[in-house]
């Protein structure tokens, strides 16, 4: 063959690799969840401004509502969803039970979660929650709150009822005397607090932890660019949030469907400063592992600070915070 049809056939090959490569790079659609626990989701969705980042690509965005933490978790991990958002704890807890995931951006460092019991009720301290009826939804903040509470109050978690309901159920059972207790979960607790009179039994900021964007590491390691440009429109989000605060109550509002005044309640409690995962996320973490392993949550000789290195990665979000 002559150097000169070499040298065609070289380019046409680079030429067909190079456009596979970015065939592979882009996604037909981006699936991306929505929480009434994450402000910046409902702003994304609401201005579309990451439809609009898109467009150009191609690349449809589809939203779906997570209730919960364990809902998000489950459809990253059944791969409904490419990015959910969650507690850390309860994402780190589904990593070492096999979710392949990656944290990969912060949403918020909020107080969303407190041991709540209704406005007649007479209970004064964890400690006389033994032998009650608590209400949390399994593999979430609150649940994990609920034990590490417990924990603290030297009662086991056989000393208690726990009654597995998702957090609006949980929600309900609390005001109609269905259960002593709830560890529950904002947006819902601050309309308990205001429209039904529900008090707060509890509350450790500290034993909040940090609300987290993941992704799968299949969507990760496949449209790695795409994974930033997600981020990119969250950072949007986050800082339209700093600066709107009213605004983004109202939105809150009309998404959950709450009042205004919830919803204000709600983002009190949140802070948006920080979104790089840190070292600051994986200690607050680490000190809460040993819950996981003391209540076998996660499988006997789990390495579970190994687990929260390997989930937590920063790389994606320092490249698009400014």
């Amino acid at each position: 063959m002559r150097p000169i049809f070499k040298k065609l056939n070289a380019i046409f090959a680079l030429s067909v690799l190079t456009s596979g490569i970015a065939l592979a790079e882009a996604p037909k659609e981006i699936r991306v969840d929505y929480a009434y626990y994450s402000p910046p989701s409902l702003v994304l969705k609401k201005f579309g401004w990451l439809e609009d980042d898109l467009k150009n690509d191609n690349v449809a965005v589809k939203w779906v509502l997570s209730q919960g933490s364990n809902r998000a978790l489950e459809y990253l991990n059944s791969e409904s969803i490419d990015f959910g958002s969650s507690a850390g704890l309860a994402a780190v807890l589904s990593k070492a039970n096999g979710n392949p995931i990656k944290g990969v951006y912060v949403f918020s460092q909020p107080e969303w979660t407190a041991l709540v019991i209704g406005k007649d009720s007479q209970i004064k301290s964890v400690s006389e929650l033994k032998g009650k009826k608590v209400a949390a939804t399994k593999g979430t903040d609150p649940y994990l709150f609920l034990l590490r509470s417990l924990h603290d109050a030297g009662i086991k978690k056989t000393d208690v009822e726990i009654v597995s309901l998702q957090h609006s159920d949980g929600r309900a059972a609390l005001e109609q005397g269905r259960v002593d207790a709830w560890a529950g979960l904002d947006p819902l607790m601050a309309a308990s607090q205001i429209d039904s009179g529900s008090k707060l039994l509890y509350r450790n900021v500290n034993y909040n932890t940090y609300g987290f964007l993941s992704t799968t590491e299949k969507f990760a390691k496949e449209h790695p660019e795409y994974v930033k440009k997600v981020l990119a429109a969250y950072e949007k989000a986050r800082k339209w949030i700093l600066t709107h605060p009213d605004e983004t109550a109202q939105i809150i509002s009309e998404e959950a469907k709450i009042s205004l005044p919830v919803a204000q309640l709600q983002l009190s409690r949140n802070n948006f400063k920080n979104p790089i995962p840190a070292d600051s996320q994986k200690k607050a973490l680490k000190s809460a592992a040993p819950i996981l392993t003391e209540e076998e949550l996660v499988k006997k000789g789990t390495d579970v600070n190994l687990v929260i290195d390997s989930w937590i990665d920063p790389s994606y979000a320092k490249s698009v915070v400014k």
